[in-house]
């Protein structure tokens, strides 16, 4: 059993103390702005001769200074909100890739993971906190105290209305507000019910060991997962990120924002998995479980890059004003971000893991880990941030819910996942695979 360590319980409580403190700054800053504060914002961000929308809802309705102020207004005052949904959905997809990759191990009978399952199982543990605090946010979304979600506005539906817009009416049948409250609960206490169900089954094959009726049930079960994840990751990738930003769709978006998850999840896996072995729990880890996750590590950066280069490279070419505008917006305002995070999330991942040694190199792994996390951090913060606050990001209360907002969920995710695994047994010597998975050795 792991007891959870006393030094890193405060380390996480502090995270969210200060990412709490930090947040309540950058939020009394934003609350604090006029009119006049706002409308100076504008006028420089026109004066630097930016004039690309960063969101397509900017060329609905009228087009004069009032109306480019309102709507300044609203992407400034979105800050505070947006930066808790970046890293709520960021979080919460995490958790459930972790639970996919779980499930792709018992479905594919995969025997060298084995002894990581625990592991797996801990990190899943955070879905429900992640899934209430984003129906929160839902709440707070259809109540009209954000507006991160443009086709929220009746006024966009309503055929008498002046700023009626014909794309949002007709795709009113998937976007609007009740079903889109059912589907966020359907995607939240779904997932929470397969993280108890498959830690449950868990835990019963551990008990009754050579128990093929129960394990046959784990197998079962985990492809149900598959099969709802496989539902659930595509339609909250429509619902929480690309209705930011309604005219605009890709249908690799969905793999896209996915595999994003996939690999942050992957890396905090060989986090915690390190950690337990640096502290002396976790002796049955060794170089060739450490080899394989980096080796996931690495595919899933090499797939995410793929998703990426083949959007933007296929909008980019194609040229047309209505797709290359969701690009070109992230281009004038977001280039400090944008384009640098391939060097993250692309480029060091190649050059440094490609090399089947340096998989095996604690302290090498452990840090791409963590560059992977930020640098998907970063990917989160692109897709959500250009359709919600448009050009007014870079400033000091932006920087303070930022940093607050991640410090807050990290902090949250670490106390959820450090305390779920203190409750479990590390070792599932119960598993028909464990002795395989103890075993393990890469061939090469």
């Amino acid at each position: 059993m792991y007891s959870f360590s006393p030094k890193l319980k405060l380390y996480s409580i502090i995270l969210i103390v200060v990412g709490v403190v930090l947040f309540g700054i950058g939020y009394a800053i934003n609350h604090g702005l006029d009119d006049t504060a706002i409308s100076h914002w504008m006028e420089s961000v026109h004066a630097n001769g930016h004039d690309a929308p960063s969101n397509s809802s900017e060329l609905v309705g009228p087009q004069d200074h009032n109306a480019h102020l309102e709507h300044a207004k609203l992407q400034v005052h979105n800050q505070p909100l947006a930066a808790l949904h970046t890293f709520a959905v960021f979080f919460f997809g995490i958790s459930c890739c972790a639970l996919f990759f779980y499930s792709i191990q018992h479905a594919a009978h995969a025997g060298w993971s084995i002894i990581v399952t625990r592991v797996m199982e801990a990190i899943a543990s955070f879905i429900p906190y992640g899934g209430a605090l984003l129906i929160i946010l839902t709440i707070l979304n259809i109540t009209h105290q954000g507006h991160l979600f443009h086709w929220m506005d009746p006024n966009l539906t309503d055929p008498n209305s002046p700023e009626f817009d014909i794309i949002l009416f007709e795709k009113s049948k998937f976007l609007n507000i009740p079903f889109y409250f059912i589907r966020t609960l359907i995607y939240t206490l779904g997932a929470s019910f397969f993280v108890w169900k498959l830690k449950n089954l868990s835990k019963k094959v551990d008990e009754n060991k050579g128990d093929r009726k129960i394990y046959a049930s784990l197998y079962s079960w985990s492809v149900g997962y598959i099969a709802f994840f496989a539902f659930a990751s595509a339609a909250w990738a429509w619902d929480w990120l690309m209705s930011i930003d309604p005219h605009w769709y890709s249908t690799l978006y969905i793999w896209y924002s996915m595999v994003s998850c996939l690999s942050t999840a992957v890396a905090c896996i060989i986090l915690v998995s390190v950690y337990l072995k640096k502290k002396g729990v976790y002796p049955q880890f060794n170089n060739n479980h450490l080899h394989d996750l980096a080796k996931f590590l690495f595919a899933t950066s090499m797939l995410w890059s793929y998703l990426w280069f083949c959007q933007f490279m296929l909008y980019w070419y194609a040229d047309i004003p209505e797709e290359i505008n969701y690009f070109f917006g992230r281009f004038e305002y977001y280039s400090p971000t944008f384009l640098p995070m391939l060097i993250i999330n692309f480029l060091l991942p190649l050059l440094v893991l490609v090399s089947s040694s340096i998989k095996r190199n604690y302290k090498v792994v452990t840090f791409m880990a963590a560059l992977v996390v930020f640098g998907h951090a970063v990917d989160y913060f692109n897709m959500v941030m250009p359709g919600t606050v448009g050009p007014y990001w870079a400033n000091s209360s932006m920087l303070l819910l930022i940093v607050g907002a991640f410090l807050f969920m990290a902090g949250l995710f670490v106390f959820a996942v450090m305390t779920a695994l203190s409750k479990l047994k590390l070792m599932p010597t119960g598993n028909p695979f464990f002795h395989e998975s103890e075993i393990y050795e890469y061939p090469f």
